[in-house]
């Protein structure tokens, strides 16, 4: 991936979701093959809340890896392992031939808003992690930014520097939180360079499919949903195929300003449904690119 970026070749990316049965894995399984004819640059599947379905993840990420055209990106976090462990799953991984990872801290076991606590024996922080997966063999290691900063950073200053310290650390791109306002990125981006860090960062977008989501977003990630965009989608409630179609909108809209911009692709969080995903693809062109 490292590479690739470095070519200046722009990267479009899907995120999926863990399932947490047996039938949403069907589901995700569906939506991966759905997207597969748009040949992506890669696909990453998440851990769960505090790590809770990382064997599952990595059984998901191993087959496509091994049953698909597709290249997966691999998450890893720090969440509820042990040092030993973590480094038993980036052997799973390896085994696979899968050399591509996702280094992350991780949300607190407990829930978003609540204290981070590591393992007794584990890592307590993100760049830690991306130091142990580049020791352990060839991988290119990509990590999380976030445009309106970590929830725990004390500011957008100290949120950047943390984010350098990643890339001092072998790191070799990172994509970010899903957000709406593309000033949010930029300023990101302003800042790293300000810092003497040119990093490629891949905007993360996620179109909203419906109204009930906006709320829950925001509780989830602190990103905040503008007013304006909020209006529009509740303009069409009640109407589940306007709504659809508003949010690819506002995801199209955004997805251009930041390709315009000067982003190096963009990374489209899925919700282990194809379809949002493909119209906004489709009327950005990316097909064609």
């Amino acid at each position: 991936m490292g590479a690739l970026l470095a070519s200046g070749r722009p990267s479009y990316s899907f995120e999926f979701f863990p399932p947490k049965t047996d039938e949403g894995e069907r589901q995700l399984f569906r939506a991966v093959r759905e997207l597969e004819p748009l040949q992506p640059t890669f696909v990453s599947v998440t851990y769960g809340a505090g790590g809770s379905t990382r064997d599952r993840t990595v059984r998901i990420t191993r087959r496509i890896a091994e049953d698909t055209t597709l290249l997966p990106v691999a998450h890893l976090t720090c969440v509820g392992a042990s040092r030993a462990e973590v480094r038993s799953v980036i052997g799973q991984y390896a085994d696979a031939g899968i050399r591509n990872v996702l280094a992350l801290r991780g949300d607190p076991p407990a829930g978003a808003g609540t204290e981070w606590q590591p393992h007794p024996e584990g890592l307590r922080y993100a760049v830690e992690l991306v130091e142990l997966v580049r020791s352990l063999g060839d991988f290119s290691v990509g990590v999380a930014a976030f445009p309106e900063k970590h929830p725990e950073a004390v500011d957008l200053a100290a949120d950047a520097e943390v984010l350098v310290r990643k890339a001092d650390a072998g790191a070799e791109y990172a994509v970010t939180q899903f957000f709406f306002r593309a000033e949010d990125y930029f300023r990101l981006v302003d800042r790293l360079d300000a810092l003497g860090c040119r990093l490629p960062v891949i905007p993360g977008l996620m179109p909203v499919t419906n109204v009930a989501q906006i709320q829950r977003m925001v509780q989830l990630s602190g990103a905040a949903f503008p007013d304006e965009l909020a209006a529009r989608l509740h303009a069409v409630d009640g109407d589940p195929e306007g709504v659809r179609r508003v949010g690819v909108e506002i995801a199209v809209e955004l997805g251009q300003r930041l390709l315009d911009g000067g982003a190096p692709g963009l990374h489209f969080y899925t919700l282990n449904r194809s379809t949002a995903t493909r119209e906004a693809y489709a009327a950005l062109g990316l097909a064609s690119r």
